[in-house]
């Protein structure tokens, strides 16, 4: 569907420019126990396309569906805090923003905006309404499977944990996010920190 054929798309006056480079699908967690036992050996598919059902997820994917992630079924990563992470560690090479485990992974999008809020992303092969819920906080995983110290790089550029609204297909490739909040696409690697104010 069209932005102007979607009833969503009138109350979304931001339009962002973004690129969709990475749709990771998984049918069971690679990440549980403890880091220094290794990371599980499961099926990984890097998809060009997926088809994400309201309020349960991508499907085929270990959140699809799951009753403690209907808030949170669909994960998005800026690849921009990935790279800050690369350089901050001084790694030369930027790592496979795979390793995240994050199912959405984008260019040129500014996540902690979206926090609380309704956005629209289009793709070549359809359109899926999200709102913006929680970040998607780094674990210590991240220091057993890119490199030491990343786990505290990557605090408060984890991504961003998202409900889908509306039930859609998205390709990798250009799309565009339409969103009722100005985004700044040059503030996609930076940390947000939240601080507790004090009593």
């Amino acid at each position: 569907m069209n932005a102007a054929g979607h009833p969503a798309a009138a109350k979304l006056p931001h339009a962002a420019r973004v690129e969709l480079l990475h749709l990771l699908v998984s049918p069971e967690h690679a990440y549980f126990g403890r880091p220094r036992d290794g990371a599980a050996d499961v099926p990984t598919t890097d998809a060009d396309e997926v088809e994400v059902v309201a309020g349960k997820g991508i499907v085929g994917d270990r959140f699809f569906g799951k009753a403690a992630h209907m808030d949170a079924a669909v994960t998005f990563l800026a690849v921009e805090a990935w790279e800050a992470v690369a350089a901050d560690l001084r790694l030369g090479a930027v790592p496979d923003p795979l390793l995240a485990r994050r199912n959405l992974v984008v260019r040129g999008l500014e996540l902690d905006p979206l926090r609380g809020t309704d956005f629209l992303l289009e793709t070549a092969a359809g359109s899926v309404l999200f709102h913006g819920g929680r970040p998607a906080n780094p674990c210590a995983w991240m220091d057993r499977v890119v490199a030491p110290g990343a786990h505290r790089a990557l605090r408060g550029r984890g991504g961003l944990r998202c409900t889908p609204l509306t039930s859609g297909r998205l390709s990798r490739g250009p799309a565009t996010l339409r969103s009722s909040v100005p985004l700044d696409a040059a503030r996609a690697g930076e940390a947000v920190l939240r601080r507790v104010p004090l009593q």
